[in-house]
């Protein structure tokens, strides 16, 4: 090699050795994570679990949703008809709402690292605020090949322990309480996401806001004993 090309080639190597530390430091940042596939659910999993939970205990109506949270339609209906139903059904004591997962694996493409992303939210108390920015942001990280620094940069929105949440979402611990929820949603019988289930009823998302207050309305007063008030409210951060 000519003395007079020297500095070229140094100078060559130090900016393939230079990015190759950037990509390298890239691709490690983008804490890529996946969960257990497969998983056989053991009773630990699903203990007193039911979904998680918003509005009062006593509430004289429980309803359940089961929802995918890739899924487009589902975010349409929490953005659009659920703010209506919080206020004039949940906070109003009527309705006790859960919220459980149906990840729709052949229609999306990470609905369960997504779910155990929600999940670890709960871990700090933050699962409706987490569940609320991620409807708002759901392209984000439901298109991407990699969820994870769209979903770290939700969490870290609504204030939660990015350390704590990342370790959590590390371990893959929610990955069998998610598929037996799946199992359930099954069993339950919807044909897609959401589906809601009223006084053992199924409903799909073309129940409105306006027609669920008066489904719930008339199962009240169908009750021989009307109640007469509401215990407090849980999870109300929503």
């Amino acid at each position: 090699m000519a003395s007079s090309q020297r500095p070229f080639y140094i100078a060559l190597m130090v900016v393939v050795v230079g990015g190759a530390v950037f990509i390298y430091s890239k691709v490690r940042s983008s804490g890529a994570i996946s969960i257990p596939a497969n998983i056989a659910v053991t009773p630990a999993d699903t203990a007193g679990f039911r979904g998680y939970e918003l509005g009062s205990a006593s509430a004289p109506i429980e309803v359940t949703e089961y929802g995918d949270l890739e899924c487009p339609v589902c975010a349409a209906w929490a953005t659009v008809q659920f703010p209506d139903v919080k206020t004039r059904l949940i906070d109003a004591g009527k309705v006790r709402w859960l919220y459980r997962d149906w990840p729709l694996d052949q229609a999306h493409r990470h609905p369960r690292i997504s779910a155990h992303a929600a999940a670890c939210a709960n871990d700090q108390g933050k699962y409706w605020q987490a569940q609320d920015a991620m409807f708002a942001r759901q392209n984000d990280y439901a298109l991407p090949d990699n969820p994870m620094p769209a979903l770290t940069d939700i969490m870290r929105s609504v204030g939660v322990n990015i350390d704590t949440w990342t370790a959590c979402m590390k371990s893959g611990k929610y990955a069998g309480r998610i598929q037996a929820e799946e199992e359930i949603a099954m069993k339950v019988g919807g044909s897609g996401t959401p589906t809601f289930v009223i006084a053992g009823r199924l409903y799909d998302n073309r129940l409105t806001s306006d027609l669920m207050v008066k489904l719930v309305d008339s199962l009240i007063a169908a009750m021989p004993n009307k109640p007469t008030g509401a215990g407090p409210v849980v999870n109300g951060g929503r």
